[in-house]
């Protein structure tokens, strides 16, 4: 395995041969989260620098992966934010690590509308990066091979560099598989234990920001099984066949200037010390780190503050940031906090919110009290609401402008009564509310896919901004 002092060597060589692999599977379930999240723990213990991505929007297991590793899990998809930026994130991503691991979505080549586009295999292309199948051999043994070698050669574009095994269940049901692969590197025969299974709900995995201690023990226990079943060193050596990618890291403050340069008023700032309070806490896990790294490249300061605990926003606060998360399951919590509820009720300050931030701000939850900020209520039902979206804005808002396209991701089982005047449309569906200082959707948007929305919600607080200090995001 690639050793400390190599591993310097690697690091000095620059990010564009950083080794990277994409973990994928034939489809959901087959246990891609349990390898890759396990992967990344066991090669962070062995003393690498893991740099932890996931293809498509999903927020929850970037979670598990930045316990893994320590640094942020980071997302790639190509619906959100182009194609063109796919590589540059991820190098951005993986600025001073011995190795990427990106886990997939769904089945390797499952996509947007049934086809390629958005598909781990796309990612992989994107990334010309080896790919590792994760094949749930519970219920097979030679017909594994089949199941490879339709994987192996359905898209000669995708390189197929191993095979991990999962699932197996004895030592005799190894030999049957292994033997079946003959031809296929075969880099792990990992056995069933269901000690490492994560606890689930209405959306999927519980996130590990709401489990503590525990998500942190469960990352363990995965490391330790992938280490104990999978050859780390041939891992290692199929991920440093990788080749140097030409494209440039991405830069949250180029990004920024251009949006600057094509924005409406490219005087308009910076705003140096305007805060901006990111909802954090168990209730609001969902975002992407490269929002936090736009706004602090329009210039702002951005302080965490936590709807369940905290009574105030932090001090000198100019704009809100409610993103995604689960108030459904802490509706009686949120609802408790009065104080908080009552300032977010009152603040005239530019607020952005998305999904759970759009069910806090409404009138109330399943009966429960919110901020009343918008003139709705909410409501669980049992229909799940999933899939992308390109949306158009009917009108101006914070965020948006009258006619521009926005790329988004819906994911809940919540309806929001009453709304007469939709902020959003697209095909088979409206949403949002909006006006001068607020955008509120269900769409969760990638910023780094359009970083004039970062740009507007600085420029908007950096002109009303009050005075005072506050507690950095850290």
């Amino acid at each position: 395995m690639v050793g400390p002092p190599e591993a310097a060597a690697a690091r000095r060589t620059g990010v564009a041969a950083v080794p990277r692999l994409v973990i994928a599977a034939p489809s959901s379930g087959a246990g891609k989260t349990t390898v890759a999240t396990g992967l990344m723990a066991a090669l962070h213990a062995h003393g690498l620098r893991v740099s932890p991505h996931k293809v498509g929007p999903d927020y929850i297991d970037p979670g598990y992966h930045a316990v893994a590793t320590g640094r942020p899990g980071r997302n790639l998809d190509p619906w959100l934010v182009g194609e063109d930026l796919v590589a540059p994130l991820f190098r951005h991503g993986a600025r001073g690590c011995d190795i990427a691991v990106v886990e997939g979505v769904m089945g390797l080549f499952d996509g947007h509308a049934g086809g390629d586009f958005a598909s781990t295999a796309h990612v992989a292309r994107l990334l010309d990066a080896p790919v590792v199948l994760v094949v749930d051999a519970s219920r097979a043994g030679r017909s594994v091979a089949a199941v490879v070698h339709g994987f192996a050669t359905f898209d000669p574009r995708v390189r197929l560099g191993g095979v991990i095994l999962n699932r197996i269940g004895s030592d005799r049901h190894e030999q049957l598989c292994r033997e079946a692969l003959d031809g296929h590197p075969v880099l792990g025969a990992i056995r069933r234990d269901e000690a490492v299974a994560t606890p689930s709900r209405h959306l999927g995995l519980i996130p590990a920001a709401e489990r503590g201690a525990s998500a942190a023990d469960a990352v363990r226990r995965m490391g330790e099984l992938v280490a104990r079943f999978c050859d780390l060193d041939a891992i290692v050596r199929l991920a440093r066949t990788a080749p140097p990618l030409a494209a440039a890291a991405w830069d949250p403050a180029e990004a920024i200037a251009q949006a600057r340069r094509e924005a409406a008023d490219p005087a308009a700032g910076p705003y140096p010390g305007t805060v901006v309070a990111v909802a954090g806490g168990p209730a609001f896990t969902f975002g992407y780190a490269e929002h936090v790294e736009l706004l602090r490249a329009a210039g702002a300061e951005v302080a965490a503050f936590d709807p369940l605990r905290d009574e105030a926003l932090p001090e000198g606060t100019a704009a809100v940031v409610l993103g995604g998360g689960f108030p459904e399951v802490y509706a009686d919590r949120l609802a408790a906090n009065e104080r908080l509820r009552a300032r977010l009720a009152a603040f005239d300050g530019p607020i952005a919110a998305e999904c759970a931030g759009l069910l806090y701000l409404c009138r109330e939850l399943d009966g429960r009290r919110m901020c009343g900020r918008i003139p709705a209520v909410a409501r669980m039902t049992d229909r799940l609401t999933l899939g992308y979206r390109e949306a158009v804005a009917r009108r101006d808002s914070l965020l948006t402008r009258a006619g521009e396209r926005l790329r988004g991701h819906e994911f809940h089982r919540t309806v929001v009564d009453r709304v007469p005047d939709p902020l959003l449309r697209w095909d088979g569906g409206t949403d949002g509310f909006g006006d001068a200082r607020l955008t509120a959707t269900y769409l969760h948007l990638h910023w780094a896919g359009a970083p004039i929305l970062a740009h507007r919600l600085v420029s908007a607080a950096g002109r009303r901004r009050p005075a005072g200090r506050a507690r950095h995001l850290s």
